[in-house]
């Protein structure tokens, strides 16, 4: 599994969740806390997208060995979406498979995996333009779900309808598929928890979903599973998927 965070509210450093905090990505990335027998560390990748922009900056291999996205730490954004990755067997480790991925309006990570891939979902590859198909960031199942899902939020869609509508689809497919997404446009976070966790942290004018707290904050609140969360920094709103 995959390890990823989104903020949103008053401009602060992206660095902070990055690098700084006690239980920071860089910190999940070989030390992660919650795996749930979904690997043990998240190396084969990472990335991080931030407001106005989006401008998104996302490569193989580790985190920390990082020098060029550390200097960048101290951009202050007022909505970013962080991942770290751990790739599924089979798939490809490279700077596309990385999270987030954007169409320029949306930054979208997904924690989990697609179960039976590329078989289970065929069907729903059929939806989509042949040309869609063949400009897909990777051949991954992460960026053929984003790619049906950026279609659909085109269509002028609620982006947590369209998150419920997408994990619904696939796990009656795949039904032991992991579908922990994440997605903001700068204005709103929704995230959806399908066998994987998510925090959220509401403080003072901000609002953060994470994988993992960051750190021993106890007003950090556990996503049930199987939940669909809308966030801005004034409210969060949870619900069933």
């Amino acid at each position: 599994m995959c390890r990823h965070l989104a903020y949103l509210g008053t401009a602060v450093p992206i660095g902070g969740p990055l690098y700084e905090a006690p239980h920071s990505l860089e910190h999940q990335s070989y030390a992660p806390g919650d795996m749930r027998a979904g690997g043990t560390v998240n190396v084969d990748g990472y990335g991080v997208g931030w407001f106005p922009g989006p401008v998104r900056y996302r490569r193989a291999g580790t985190l920390w060995s990082d020098p060029n996205l550390r200097q960048l730490a101290g951009i202050e954004s007022t909505a970013f979406l962080a991942a770290v990755r751990s790739a599924t067997t089979g798939m490809p480790v490279a700077d596309a498979a990385c999270a987030p991925f954007t169409d320029g309006t949306w930054l979208f990570s997904h924690n989990g995996r697609v179960d039976g891939w590329p078989h289970t979902v065929a069907g729903l590859a059929k939806t989509l333009d042949v040309t869609d198909l063949l400009t897909m960031d990777a051949p991954t199942d992460s960026a053929l779900l984003w790619t049906v899902l950026r279609r659909r939020l085109e269509t002028g869609k609620n982006p947590a309808q369209a998150l419920v509508e997408l994990v619904r689809e696939v796990a009656d497919a795949a039904p032991r598929s992991r579908l922990n997404f994440l997605l903001t446009n700068g204005e709103v976070l929704v995230g959806t928890t399908w066998t994987h966790a998510l925090w959220v942290l509401q403080k003072g004018e901000g609002v953060t979903l994470a994988s993992e707290p960051l750190d021993d904050d106890p007003d950090w609140r556990e996503i049930p599973d199987r939940h669909v969360v809308t966030a801005v920094p004034s409210t969060v709103e949870v619900r069933p998927v």
